[in-house]
């Protein structure tokens, strides 16, 4: 008798161990079912009707209509996107994944059936609906895809400078860190060119539009250099992006990125060899260009070429490609002059700020704050230099390139 309870005991036992699951969901543990451990979702959740919760930020038991309720997500302009995608609620790869809220399905509703760098560019339109699609699959592209659209909807909702969002910066981390372990994980395959290449361009747009500061004193030039982070960290992550390009090669047949073709020429458009043609008088006068100039002998040579391109330009049509020739030209010389706060380097920047800015949103989050703290550092430091403060607000050009 006893025998046989001892063994009714520890066939209750087993029974009781074979339920529990070491790595399962809290609510497969809470409903004492053992967990398949399949992620996104487990199958007993899936039945249930649940929202599963390996993630400690899901709540207990959650069902999935009160979450999600699993929605299409239609795009303005575009026909419905195709199954799998239209149900999908997780983005996931080989070593992780990320469930996407109703919030973040909002944002991807309402933002990226449009062209968020470049508003209304049909070619960049069909860019992101590709990366959309491959959002689901590359998790670090995802998060850096939620950090621009939340970027963007700041942009939209504030008024001169403004600081980072949790959520921003939340989904910024997450990105960077998951296409750090990537890079080291393993190398780059061919699938993985797009999704690489649509997430360091992200993260570029993201370093730029995101200045540390939201005040003019607080911010570069003005701000004292042991006070502040570095202002041109902006220029290190664009270099570091053009570093791959010839790895991830955006041109290359079978490139979602070919279409833009035209725009990643204009970036990269070389500048006359020689002479000022094209730039303005007082600006060659201020960068003491002449005829015979070239880049070997005037600093502010390829700039001032690059910044009197979109100053020659109707606000309709400075867009990413002419506007991105003056990052190009932050190299050298000329960035060493602009990192120690040279006042014509200062002014050329300033001059790009307001044109860039505005018709590219990205530019404007920044120069809402850099424009004054220029304007305010060269008054207050080279008020006695009338070729420079002529350019700034009350000077004799201000009204025209200001």
């Amino acid at each position: 008798m006893s025998s046989t309870c001892a063994e009714n005991a520890l066939g209750q036992k087993r029974r009781t161990t074979q339920r529990r699951s070491r790595y399962g969901c809290r609510n497969c543990k809470l409903r004492k079912l053992k967990c398949d451990e399949s992620r996104p979702h487990c199958k007993k959740c899936r039945a249930f009707g649940i929202v599963c919760n390996f993630m400690f930020n899901i709540p207990d038991l959650q069902p999935i209509a009160a979450e999600t309720g699993r929605p299409s997500l239609a795009l303005r302009g575009t026909a419905e996107l195709q199954p799998p995608l239209a149900s999908a609620v997780w983005t996931a790869d080989q070593s992780s994944f990320y469930q996407l809220n109703t919030k973040c399905q909002g944002f991807l509703t309402r933002y990226y059936g449009s062209s968020l760098l470049t508003p209304d560019d049909p070619k960049m339109m069909h860019v992101n609906r590709k990366l959309l699609q491959l959002a689901f699959a590359y998790p670090y592209l995802m998060h850096a895809s939620l950090a621009v659209a939340l970027t963007y909807d700041r942009h939209l909702n504030t008024v001169g400078g403004s600081r980072r969002s949790l959520d921003e910066c939340y989904h910024w981390y997450q990105s960077t860190a998951l296409l750090n372990r990537r890079f080291r994980e393993r190398p780059i395959n061919a699938e993985d060119k797009d999704p690489l290449w649509g997430t360091l361009a992200a993260l570029a747009v993201l370093a730029f539009s995101s200045p540390e500061a939201c005040t003019p004193e607080e911010s570069w030039p003005f701000a004292p250099s042991d006070q502040q982070t570095d202002a041109l960290d902006w220029v290190r992550l664009s270099k570091g992006k053009m570093a791959l390009w010839h790895i991830v090669d955006p041109l290359r047949p079978d490139s979602v990125f070919r279409v833009m073709a035209p725009t990643f020429a204009q970036m990269n458009a070389p500048v006359p060899q020689r002479g000022v043609q094209g730039i303005p008088r007082a600006v060659a006068a201020l960068c003491l260009l002449h005829e015979a100039s070239t880049a070997g002998d005037n600093p502010y040579f390829e700039a001032a070429h690059a910044v009197a391109l979109i100053l020659n330009l109707p606000d309709t049509k400075v867009t990413t490609g002419p506007a991105q020739l003056f990052i190009r030209s932050i190299h050298g010389v000329f960035e060493d002059m602009l990192r120690n706060r040279d006042p014509v380097a200062l002014v050329l920047l300033y001059l790009w700020y307001r044109q860039a800015g505005r018709s590219i949103w990205w530019i404007e989050l920044r120069a809402r704050v850099e424009c004054p703290s220029i304007c305010l550092y060269l008054q207050r430091y080279h008020k006695g230099d009338t070729a420079v403060q002529a350019f700034l607000p009350g000077g004799v050009f201000a009204e025209r390139w200001g």
